[in-house]
């Protein structure tokens, strides 16, 4: 396996990035990537050529737009549209060229926003969704039915993974449009250079979140990728595989886990006239840790390594968010 031809859409994002990574520590050598400006994943002709062109064997769909809160909230349309494109070129181009296996990346966020806690996987479609990222939900939902259905006519090796509330190297810091650990450690790190303060945490801090530092999905996929196959899967009348750590805490309880990491000691005020979200996302992770996986990094060290890189790459970051 370690010769096969992976090519891994969205390469140059904090998910992507890590795959590729993971891989290259595992011995894989034929990685297959192109950047944006080379590819444009919306363009539904540009994909079928590039995957006639390169013929990829195994495909891991880690491009996304992706956000938070804000993000999800005020680019509905964008949200919906680009992310429906991306997965439906990317999946489909593999299944016309013939790709051995393909792994499609979704989110938490596609669950029912008052299911049962933790998350099962039988839990899809079973309810409403949180309005506020409603658009971001459908199109990863419509991602995990498309490689079910190819499955279920065509029997192509296609599967679905859903990750948790992932943080790392990469992430998004933009004020605007991250998630909450990025915003957290940026505005944590600019009070203490005394650009603020205090810092002001959206929402009552009340609601719960797990995390997985995104190295540690990375080797998940590796895993599930040299594994796992879709019967292991369909079999079970489920359409996807959770991936996470199965603990969570407020965030509250993070806001002040970041502090600490950070060695921040101002004040901190929770902003309730914010949006919360969803109360609570935990991740039942039991079938994936029956199948031999389970999450290596804790979310002290995580937040450690993740502000870590921040700082060396401080510069960069606010070049360009």
């Amino acid at each position: 396996m370690k010769n096969k031809k992976i090519y891994v859409a969205g390469h140059s994002g904090m998910v992507g990035s890590a795959c590729v990574r993971k891989l290259s520590e595992k011995g894989y050598q034929n990685i297959l990537t192109a950047t944006h400006k080379e590819l444009d994943l919306t363009i539904q002709q540009d994909v079928n050529n590039f995957f006639k062109n390169n013929k990829p064997e195994i495909v891991i769909v880690a491009a996304a737009r992706v956000g938070g809160i804000l993000a999800n909230n005020t680019y509905r349309s964008e949200f919906i549209y680009e992310n429906l494109m991306i997965e439906a070129n990317v999946i489909n181009a593999a299944f016309r060229e013939g790709v051995e296996k393909l792994i499609f990346l979704g989110s938490s966020c596609i669950y029912p926003k008052l299911a049962a806690q933790p998350l099962r996987e039988e839990y899809l479609l079973s309810g409403y969704l949180e309005p506020t990222n409603e658009p971001y939900a459908i199109a990863k939902i419509a991602g995990i039915k498309y490689c079910e259905a190819l499955y279920q006519q065509h029997k192509v090796n296609f599967y679905s993974l859903m990750p948790t509330n992932l943080y790392g190297p990469n992430d998004n810091f933009d004020f605007e449009t991250s998630h909450v650990m990025p915003a957290l450690i940026r505005k944590f790190h600019a009070a203490k250079q005394g650009q603020y303060s205090k810092v002001i945490v959206w929402g009552t801090g009340n609601p719960r979140r797990e995390f997985l530092y995104v190295d540690d999905l990375a080797d998940a996929i590796v895993f599930c990728m040299e594994n796992i196959n879709a019967d292991d899967i369909y079999s079970k009348n489920i359409s996807h595989l959770n991936v996470g750590t199965g603990q969570d805490l407020s965030i509250r309880e993070l806001a002040y886990m970041v502090a600490e990491v950070l060695d921040y000691t101002g004040h901190i005020e929770f902003d309730n006239t914010k949006p919360d979200g969803t109360p609570r996302k935990l991740l039942d992770v039991s079938r994936l840790k029956k199948l031999g996986w389970e999450y290596k990094t804790d979310l002290r060290s995580g937040i450690e390594l993740t502000y870590k890189w921040f700082t060396e790459n401080y510069q960069n970051i606010i070049e360009n968010k």
